[in-house]
């Protein structure tokens, strides 16, 4: 037994492989190494070890994508009128903003986690965000932030020295130790091709819906949060000496053939 190293191993664990000897153990197992003892069917398996047994699971893993990306296109919400008016009003209301949302299909990951919603009492836009910090390879969700909240106060609670909850403060340490002058954020262009990834440069302190005007925004906005003071392979448009920065979201290239293969608008 892996775990406790007296008995004799009886189970080995379908996920990590790991031998037990008790259904004592195998949760201890499965609590020291956060494991939920589901066999990973997307592993990695060298040609050496590819046996008719990894054909076979794979060909049933396909089978069961196939069925259930089946299931979800028949399902009744996709094509209830009640989910279809929803999302015309949700980029009808941001397309008034100067706003071009675009929305996936049902199955994609980005459409069932979307929050986002539009108060037509405030006539204000509650956004579903998404802030990413390269340097720490850390990411956090937000939901229903108001779209007239500026951007240096959304980010206050994860990189400001003092406002910041500690624990956030101490995984984004190298953020909150550095200057607010060096902090930049950046949302990635769209409609461009795969080999000319751009992103746009926003401003702190303007509004989170000042600041989206004129982008397209698949779904929600995902923000990237750098620091000038360190390298970042993220090429801001108009600083890269080859395009100048005028050139907004609308006047980019057209989407590449898989992405409109992805995007649809219902």
């Amino acid at each position: 037994c892996e775990t406790c190293s007296k008995e004799e191993a009886k189970y080995r664990c379908p996920r990590c492989m790991k031998y037990s000897c008790s259904l004592l153990c195998v949760k201890k197992h499965k609590l020291a190494l956060s494991c939920n003892g589901v066999r990973d069917k997307t592993a990695f398996v060298s040609v050496n070890e590819f046996t008719d047994l990894n054909l076979l699971s794979d060909y049933r893993f396909l089978e069961d994508v196939g069925r259930t990306a089946d299931a979800a296109a028949r399902h009744c919400i996709v094509h209830s009128p009640a989910t279809k008016r929803l999302l015309y009003c949700l980029r009808n209301k941001a397309r008034g903003c100067n706003i071009e949302l675009k929305t996936l299909p049902v199955g994609f990951t980005k459409r069932r986690e979307n929050s986002t919603t539009f108060n037509s009492m405030e006539n204000k836009f509650y956004w579903h965000l998404k802030l990413i910090f390269p340097h720490c390879h850390a990411e956090y969700t937000l939901k229903g932030v108001p779209d007239d909240k500026k951007l240096a106060d959304i980010l206050k609670p994860y990189i400001d020295p003092v406002e910041s909850d500690p624990v956030v403060c101490q995984r984004l340490k190298i953020y909150t130790s550095s200057p607010q002058s060096d902090v930049r954020i950046l949302m990635k262009i769209e409609n461009r091709n795969r080999n000319s990834v751009r992103y746009n440069e926003l401003d702190a302190s303007r509004s989170l819906l000042d600041n989206l005007k004129g982008k397209v925004i698949i779904e929600y906005p995902t923000l990237f949060v750098v620091l000038k003071t360190l390298k970042s392979d993220m090429v801001v448009l108009g600083q890269d000496g080859s395009e100048p920065a005028e050139n907004s979201d609308s006047e980019s290239s057209s989407l590449s053939s898989v992405e409109e293969g992805e995007i649809r608008d219902s």
